[in-house]
This record gives structure tokens, sequence and C-alpha cells, in this order.
């Protein structure tokens, strides 16, 4: 899979863990950095990697950050991009299985390294169950922008 990867400062340690991990697992990843621990402001690379996902570059979207709210907000920005923010597998899971979530939001301060790549695991890994959660992805999808 060609997934696009992208964080601030305070989610570069866990971004190079996930695409490491990513590339040990055969998929292509697209890093829109940052590339250090050094300050920078997150809009400049989360929605370069959601822009991949609406432009087709790329099937899925990783977005880091400290919290990851801010790098969810950004990726939700852009057209036909579904960002779900995951802190657990559950909510992981859940973002695929019921909001069909192109793009997952983490927060390197508040998930365990020890639990990080499960989730990541569990985002890719979990089908979308369709069904009466696609008709309100339709509904999402008729909203206006703006």
């Amino acid at each position: 899979m060609k997934i696009s990867i992208g964080s601030d400062h305070a989610g570069f340690e866990y971004k190079e863990i996930i695409k490491a991990h990513l590339l040990a697992k055969g998929h292509e990843v697209t890093d829109f950095g940052t590339d250090s621990p050094a300050p920078v402001d997150y809009p400049v690379f989360i929605y370069p990697a959601a822009k991949a996902v609406e432009d087709g570059k790329v099937e899925r979207g990783i977005v880091l950050g400290g919290s990851g709210n801010g790098e969810a907000i950004v990726a939700n920005k852009v057209r036909r991009v579904r960002c779900s923010l995951a802190w657990n597998v559950e909510s992981a899971r859940l973002g695929r299985a019921h909001n069909n979530a192109n793009v997952l939001s983490l927060g390197q301060r508040m998930i365990p390294r020890e639990e990080l790549l499960a989730i990541v695991d569990t985002w890719l890994d979990t089908a979308f169950e369709g069904g009466r959660h696609q008709h309100r992805i339709d509904l999402i999808d008729q909203l206006p922008v703006g």
C-alpha cells in the first residue's frame, strides 16, 4: 500500500518508528517531514500528507503531533479526507470500520510506545464495514465545503 506520513516536531520520533515499520512490511511510504525534533509549524507538513490522499498519490495517510488534535483538524480541511484521531487500538479500529478513515492522526504524547505499532497495524488491517455506515459517509461527502 502507498502511504503518506507527516509530523511536526512533537510527533517526529513516532513518525520515524512508524515509517521504518511500514517499510519493513513492504509498504511504499512518502514522507512529508519534518526531518528533526526541532520546533516547526505542523500545518506545513500535515496538509501535504493529507493532500496526497486526496490527489490519489497514496491510498492512506498517517499524521502525527503531540496530541494529534491539530493534525486531525488540518487533515480534515482536505476534501475527500476522513481523518480519525486514535489514541488506542479500539479507536483506530472504529475509525476504519465505521468511518472509512483514510488518514490516521496520532499523538506521540498520548500513546505509549509499546501500543503504537498495534494501533497502526489495526488501522491498516481493518476493513470498512459499509452497511449503515456507508450512508453516513455519503452524507458527509454531500456536506458543502466552507
